[in-house]
This record gives structure tokens, C-alpha cells and sequence, in this order.
């Protein structure tokens, strides 16, 4: 703990961080690319900027709230001084997947590749979020507790209010833009999460949906600001970095169930995609959580 504004907790089997929130004042922690094992929370209360994410630039302004999952690479350009809080934790201090439905955060707070992976923070729900900030601050510096067992139950509290918070932007944003969205933007969608694993080519899913390739890639560039084959790598990256953590299959059975019947060339797809091997990801983010937990 350095202060009452930053509090670290160490996993002491590995030495990795486990815990983390910390204030900021700047963009010195998230200037450059991130590509970090843990899950973040970064609410930028001031001030404004540029972020770059997977393969997506968005503007940013104050009062909002980015959610990246572990290895998700991002950074920040700032053309006004941002400040704010950041919280993050690894997933063998919580893991999302083992009870899904506590928090439902999985796909909807992270993982989206469909949406802006951040939310705006109105002020009412900014009051019900620094109040739960405050609380997990508190319990952070609780000498009576050194385990810090309360950590999780006050971070759960937290991404259950964001994904709510997430469900209802993406609810309200549908309420208004339904009659905008083209229909084959919702048939994308189904065919990309049926067909991901065999089909990697974005003029497979233009032949699925009967459209020409220009015609279809300028919809999806309109409306999720990346190209049709960045949204089907992400997907693929998603489901491959469950894979790793969830499963102790080898990556050469992971890359043939993904489509990749090579399994050094999906190894380089994944690594330009997160910086790191399938391995590296598996040894620093954890394994096998569904078979042994």
C-alpha cells in the first residue's frame, strides 16, 4: 500500500500482481501499448483523448469507463489531461468464468467485440460507483483483515453494477438506432458466431449473406469502425484465449478446433494479436480452471 490512493496485492505462489487500484493524474500509465495479463477497469472521470484498441481508434471524453480483459492490447492518447481511478485483477484473484452468471460480465463488460469496449458514466451512477470505489479502498487498508477476503465480494459488487450499467447503454443505444442498423448487420453476427472456427475469410461470410464483399466491408467499417476480418480474428482470439485458460488442451488441438490446421501459423496470428505465444498466455493468465476448480 503506498498511501490511501494505491494499494497492490502481490500473489505470493508467483509474484504476479493479483489486486491492484490506483488514482491517476495523468496518461503516463497507459501512454504506451498495453498488453497486460490481468483485467482492467480505467474510469476517466476528466478529461479527454484518443484510444487506440485491438484494431479500433475511438475519441474519448470525461466521465467514462474503458473494460479490457487480460492481454487485450490498448493505450491512450490524451489531447486534454485525463484523470481518475483504475482498477485491475487477475484471474486467479477472480475468475470470471467459473460462476458466470455472479457478475455476467464476461461478453458483456468484456469480450464484446460487437461494441465500444467502454461505457459513459452518468452522474448518478458515478455517485453508486465511488461509493463502492471508497468501500473496496477501505477494506484495502483494513489491518484486521490481512487475507483481504472481502476484496472480491466488493469487486463483484462493482462489475455487476458496470455490466448493468453496459447492458442498459447497449439496450438504450438499440432503442434508438434499431431502424439505422442494417438487417445484415444482425445476420453477421449470427453467422460469424456460427461459422467462426471454419470460416476465417471475410468473403466466406459476404457469399453467406448474398452481398458483395465492398458493399458488405463498408457496412461493417460504418458501424463497428474495423474491417469484417478484425472482427472475425477477434472472435477467433476470444475463444482461443478460453480455450487456454479454461482447458489444458495443447495448443495444437486448440488451433485445429479453431480452424488452423497449422499450428505455428495460428501461434503467430495469436502473438500478433496479443503480443505474447498461446503458451505464454496459458503459464501467465492460468489454465485449466473449468477441469480442476
Amino acid at each position: 500500500m503506498t498511501g490511501d490512493k494505491n494499494f497492490t496485492l502481490i500473489n505470493s505462489q508467483n509474484g504476479n500482481l493479483a489486486f491492484k487500484i490506483f488514482e491517476f493524474d495523468d496518461n503516463s500509465h497507459f501512454d504506451h501499448l498495453q498488453h497486460n495479463n490481468f483485467y482492467s477497469l480505467i474510469w476517466v472521470k476528466k478529461g479527454k483523448g484518443l484510444l487506440k484498441a485491438d484494431f479500433s481508434e475511438y475519441v474519448f471524453s470525461e466521465k467514462t469507463l474503458f473494460a479490457f480483459a487480460p492481454y487485450q492490447p490498448f493505450m491512450f492518447s490524451v489531447t486534454e489531461k485525463i484523470s481518475g481511478v483504475c482498477l485491475q485483477f487477475h484471474s486467479d484473484f477472480y475468475c470470471i468464468h467459473r460462476n458466470p452468471k455472479e457478475t455476467n460480465c464476461d461478453t458483456t463488460l468484456f469480450n464484446n467485440i460487437y461494441q465500444k469496449p467502454f461505457l459513459n458514466i452518468a452522474k448518478d451512477n458515478a455517485v453508486i460507483l465511488e461509493t463502492n470505489i471508497e468501500s473496496i479502498k477501505a477494506e484495502a487498508v483494513n489491518k484486521d483483515d490481512t487475507n483481504y477476503e472481502l476484496l472480491i465480494p466488493h469487486l463483484k459488487i462493482i462489475l455487476v453494477i458496470l455490466s448493468r450499467l453496459k447492458a442498459s447503454e447497449k439496450q438504450t443505444t438499440q432503442a434508438f438506432t434499431e431502424n439505422n442498423i442494417p438487417y445484415v448487420l444482425t445476420q453477421l453476427k449470427t453467422e460469424i458466431e456460427n461459422n467462426f472456427k471454419t470460416k476465417h475469410a471475410a468473403g466466406d461470410y459476404a457469399n453467406l449473406l448474398n452481398i458483395s464483399s465492398n458493399a458488405l466491408a463498408k457496412i461493417v467499417k460504418a458501424h463497428f469502425n474495423k474491417t469484417l476480418t478484425d472482427l472475425i480474428t477477434e472472435r477467433i482470439m476470444i475463444e482461443a484465449k478460453r480455450q487456454l485458460y479454461m482447458t489444458s488442451k495443447p495448443v495444437k488441438e486448440i488451433a485445429w478446433q479453431l480452424g488452423y490446421s497449422d499450428e505455428f501459423y495460428f501461434s503467430r496470428v495469436f502473438k500478433n494479436h496479443t503480443d505474447v505465444s498461446p503458451q505464454l498466455f496459458r503459464e501467465t493468465v492460468g489454465f485449466a480452471k473449468a477441469e480442476f476448480n
